[in-house]
């Protein structure tokens, strides 16, 4: 998730107060948000977006975990031609408060990260909104294809041709010498 991205889908929660077996919460896009959404992923449109979230922990430190589901329009990398997609993705993530100490760490001066680490809570609230937005970017293929559309790297004949990019330097250098 970029930091341009964590405004586009607002949703403040406050885990000051969590019931002891969690609560369920909903998070949808509106029209607006979806439009903004589809704007900053370079996506032709998205017609959906919404997540059904599990809130369970204390202030000190918060699980949330549940389902996304969002309807996408994605351009096919090899055709160019938009097609629809549907996502599902599974939503894991773990929040706690700072250690004692750690809010003077500069995060330049950490060697290396543990992935796997809980991210940390600022204040009281975490962002669902942002919590969507992140796990949508990690459902987008990157390289998105139509269903049933291949690529061929090569064109028709280049293998018989010697059409590869080192048969064809070796053309060059022997046509020079």
């Amino acid at each position: 998730m970029t930091p341009d991205s964590i405004g586009l889908l607002s949703r403040p929660f406050s885990v000051a107060n969590l019931p002891s077996r969690g609560t369920e919460v909903r998070v949808e896009a509106t029209a607006d948000e979806l439009a903004a959404l589809a704007k900053h992923f370079d996506l032709a449109a998205i017609h959906s977006l919404s997540a059904r979230l599990h809130v369970k922990g204390s202030p000190a430190r918060v699980h949330v975990t549940g389902t996304l589901k969002a309807a996408v329009v994605q351009t096919c990398v090899v055709t160019l031609e938009p097609f629809e997609t549907a996502l599902e993705e599974e939503v894991e993530v773990t929040f706690r408060a700072p250690m004692p100490g750690e809010d003077n760490v500069d995060p330049a001066e950490e060697v290396e990260a543990d992935l796997d680490a809980p991210d940390q809570l600022v204040g009281d609230r975490i962002d669902l909104g942002a919590i969507t937005v992140e796990f949508l970017s990690l459902g987008l293929d990157p390289y998105p294809r139509k269903p049933g559309v291949e690529f061929d790297a090569a064109p028709a004949g280049a293998a018989d041709e010697g059409g590869s990019a080192f048969a064809a330097l070796k053309r060059l250098r022997d046509k020079d010498a």
